[in-house]
């Protein structure tokens, strides 16, 4: 009986071993099973390291050419053109005859505003000499006083009136004279839109209507927006040189004269003119170009690629890996190459910025450093 007892003690004890045996192992292998879950959720990213800036650097920006005086030729005067002189592309010296109007109206109103001034002399000088006589009868007491002051009124609204006809006068002889179109500076004429016998209506606007068009090309004028963050390098006197596609592997030679001492509040940037010498006019003004200024590094900047940045709406963002963890970290960039950006604030040299950052990705994130294959060996 005893025998028996304790063959069944030991059976139980053995089988209780196993059932804790079989948990244990059960429970070990769960929490490797979640550990290795939860190491295989813990993405892997790409890092690079921000590159820092040289100690100069060139921004390339785009701008028009403009000539450097350029002016529109109006009709002072209404008519039709009786003859033109100089087409497109002719070169003109200050004050060359450029085109003559036809003013058959003026010509006649001038006619008459000339009669009128003979007539308005004649009457004052007969009223001069009637002033006279009856000052002259008033001394000797030959007529009134009312009489005297009536001829002498009479003769200083004669007097007004023949200044009103000279003035009336001129005003036409100098409305006649811009019968004739002249040129105001030196130049070339890059418009002409008209022709003989059209109709000239007078005035720069309303009906008004351009005739010619001149520009001083002998040096250009090129304005560019640069970005705020190097507004303090973009000092006057500073060179630049200008390229366009239409002279590949050339560029030509200019200087900052002046900028707008005023950040544009919608664009942020500064408005700088670069001057360019064009003495033989190979440059054309309307021309898409680029400026290239080199400036000294005025803001301390690293260089990321353009792929690592982040658009929130709190701002840009990069993720930076710190102690195993995703970190989203605000920066200010400069500019813009396309393939990379340049960081001015917000990045170390050491920092590990994350490559292509998931758009879910947030602060706090736990994240494993991918490293970089080994190269097969040759």
């Amino acid at each position: 009986m005893k025998v028996r007892l304790l063959s069944v003690v030991v059976v139980v004890a053995a089988f209780g071993l196993a059932v804790h045996s079989g948990l244990r192992a059960r429970t070990t292998a769960d929490s490797t099973l979640r550990r290795a879950t939860e190491d295989a959720a813990v993405p892997f990213v790409t890092v690079v390291s921000p590159k820092a800036g040289g100690a100069t650097q060139q921004l390339r920006l785009p701008g028009t050419t403009q000539a450097y005086t350029e002016a529109p030729l109006f009709a002072r005067t209404s008519g039709y053109l009786r003859r033109w002189y100089f087409d497109i592309g002719a070169r003109v010296k200050a004050g060359d005859l450029i085109a003559e109007i036809e003013t058959p109206e003026v010509d006649q109103q001038l006619q008459q505003a000339r009669a009128d001034l003979d007539t308005a002399q004649a009457n004052l000088s007969q009223a001069q000499i009637t002033a006279d006589r009856w000052e002259a009868l008033w001394k000797t007491d030959s007529v009134s006083k009312q009489e005297t002051d009536q001829a002498m009124s009479t003769l200083a609204a004669t007097k007004a009136t023949a200044a009103s006809n000279a003035a009336n006068v001129r005003r036409l002889e100098q409305l006649q004279g811009f019968q004739k179109v002249y040129a105001p500076f030196d130049g070339i004429v890059t418009a002409r839109n008209t022709d003989v016998g059209a109709l000239i209506d007078a005035g720069a606007s309303g009906v008004g209507r351009e005739l010619f068009r001149v520009a001083d090309i002998h040096k250009l004028r090129v304005f560019v927006q640069i970005p705020e963050v190097y507004s303090r390098a973009a000092r006057t006197g500073a060179t630049a040189s200008l390229t366009l596609d239409e002279y590949p592997g050339r560029s030509f030679h200019g200087t900052l004269v002046r900028n707008a001492n005023a950040i544009d509040l919608t664009s942020r940037t500064l408005l700088v003119e670069v001057d360019v010498d064009n003495a033989d006019g190979q440059l054309l003004p309307g021309a898409y170009a680029f400026v290239n200024l080199d400036l000294s590094r005025q803001v301390r900047s690293l260089t990321i690629p353009a792929n690592t940045l982040l658009f929130r709406a709190e701002g840009l963002r990069v993720g930076v890996v710190r102690d195993g963890r995703a970190q989203l970290v605000p920066i200010t960039i400069g500019r813009d190459d396309g393939a990379t950006v340049e960081i001015t604030a917000g990045l170390q040299p050491t920092d590990q910025v994350i490559v292509s950052p998931s758009d879910s990705l947030i602060s706090g994130t736990r994240v494993r450093i991918a490293r970089a294959p080994a190269e097969p060996a040759r």
